[in-house]
């Protein structure tokens, strides 16, 4: 009897599902108009126009900087799918699955993160849980972190970051990371990769300046207040998504790089400041509760608010003079706010930066915010529960992640055209663009992997054409005879 009350009132604490339907649309104060044009999904199993097997608990979605393809990260299937801009065609899926976390595509461990739980866990087998990624060297690599490896049950011990070569959509190196990271991003002069550990109150520092991946290399991790002393159970699950210190999650380096802002979603809140070229955490801003997810764009950091659904802004001036007044707090003037859906998860601008769109889980939907008056403009339903946005270079496709709750919804990719009234002309691509390198750029009918196998997909297709094989072979038998 308490086991059924504890279910239904989980189910309770559960938004309702929602479902978007392709061909649904919004038009926005004669701006802008958003239409649902298509999906990948994995909740309707009788839907084979749109049903895609590779999508499982998609976390989170990027554009590559030449357009021509996005990457979605599915967690709780192990790979990286990637797909063509232009048809949305599945080009290839990416296997994170490893015999053994050593071995010549392994980086030296950097004795920053040590197997304290699992004393052999550097030679197991595994799979990756992808979560966020980040390109660095214009695009020529994607950087995939882990949330954790699958045998370290409660994200204890150190994960890793799968670097994968976009010329060839392979994995050309692996390095180790420390416990659950999460948000990574790539300093704006290209040579430094900030991983942050929502685990232990951590970030990571990699050196990744040249174009030899062998010789990219860990720097001393931050310790952001106190680092977490990690001894949860082996055997016992434990929610590591709350029991997590201070909830590191948002990064985003400002320009110069010498700054780089960490959200708190736990704790006390606020917004970690690191001094990069020191290795050194100096305190946190303050003025916003429950910061997820941070960008800058036209002058002004935006973050998403989660558990209050808001949207806000700060003038980056702002926000270095904050830091400049120094302290350990340090209360940040001049924010505006902007109320949009329940959940307020990743956020994107525009091209141009007139509006941010906002994926809000609890709403489950999409949001429009128009920057030149901080208001809410509009939404639209998108598959509960979204959590990933990625957006295209010309601002033309949305696309939107969502993943479970409580077994309810999620396994949906959104695919939505954004129409604007007067379109941003986007500045062309330097002539070195690797649209013309990648040799991932026309789809096929079995997409393979890093191991050399097929997505789910391409075994059904291999299955048939056998079949049809084998057929045809019997019939030039039956008329030879």
């Amino acid at each position: 009897m308490a086991l059924a009350v504890a279910v239904a009132l989980a189910a309770a604490a559960v938004p309702p599902v929602v479902h978007n339907r392709v061909g649904d649309s919004i038009a926005i104060d004669g701006a802008l108009t958003i239409k649902s044009i298509g999906k990948k999904q994995n909740y309707n199993w009788s839907d084979t126009v749109y049903r895609d097997q590779d999508v499982f608990s998609p976390k989170s979605v990027n554009f590559h900087p030449d357009g021509s393809r996005f990457y979605v990260n599915s967690l709780e299937g192990g790979k990286t799918v990637v797909y063509d801009a232009h048809t949305t065609a599945k080009l290839r899926v990416i296997e994170h699955r490893f015999d053994s976390g050593t071995g010549p595509l392994w980086a030296t461990p950097s004795g920053y993160y040590n197997f304290t739980h699992y004393k052999d866990g550097a030679s197991r087998a595994f799979m990756g849980k992808p979560v966020e990624s980040a390109f660095s060297h214009g695009g020529r690599y994607l950087w995939v972190p882990y949330y954790r490896r699958t045998f370290d049950l409660n994200a204890q011990d150190p994960s890793a970051v799968a670097i994968i070569d976009t010329r060839a959509d392979t994995i050309v190196r692996m390095m180790e990371t420390g416990p659950l990271p999460k948000m990574i991003r790539c300093s704006n002069d290209g040579r430094t990769m900030a991983i942050t550990h929502w685990g232990d109150n951590t970030v990571g520092l990699v050196d990744i300046s040249g174009d030899d991946p062998t010789r990219w290399h860990h720097l001393p991790p931050v310790i952001v207040e106190r680092q977490l002393q990690l001894n949860f159970s082996l055997s016992h699950e434990v929610n590591r998504d709350s029991n997590s210190g201070l909830l590191l999650r948002g990064t985003l380096w400002l320009p110069g790089d010498r700054y780089l802002l960490v959200s708190c979603m736990g704790g006390s809140g606020g917004i970690a400041v690191i001094d990069v070229p020191a290795h050194k955490y100096l305190g946190r801003l303050t003025g916003m509760s429950n910061a997820r997810h941070l960008i800058a764009d036209g002058g002004n950091l935006y973050m998403s608010c989660n558990s209050a659904g808001l949207m806000c802004r700060v003038p980056l001036d702002s926000v270095n003079a904050a830091i400049s007044r120094g302290g350990r707090t340090m209360p940040l003037r001049g924010i505006t706010t902007c109320r949009v859906g329940g959940g307020a998860r990743t956020i994107e601008a525009s091209p141009g930066g007139q509006f941010i769109f906002a994926a809000c889980n609890s709403a489950s939907g999409l949001y429009v915010v128009d920057t030149r008056t901080m208001t809410c403009v509009g939404h639209i339903n998108i598959d509960s529960y979204p959590v990933g946005l990625d957006i295209s270079r010309d601002g033309s496709l949305l696309v939107v992640t969502s993943q479970a709750r409580d077994h309810h919804g999620g396994n949906a990719v959104n695919l939505l055209r954004v129409t604007y009234a007067h379109p941003v002309a986007v500045e062309p691509l330097p002539a070195d663009t690797l649209a013309a390198d990648t040799v991932a750029a026309k789809p096929a009918p079995g997409t393979t992997n890093d191991a050399g196998g097929l997505s789910t997909d391409g075994i059904v297709y291999l299955a048939i054409f056998l079949v049809i094989a084998l057929l045809l072979l019997a019939t030039l038998w039956m008329r030879r005879r």
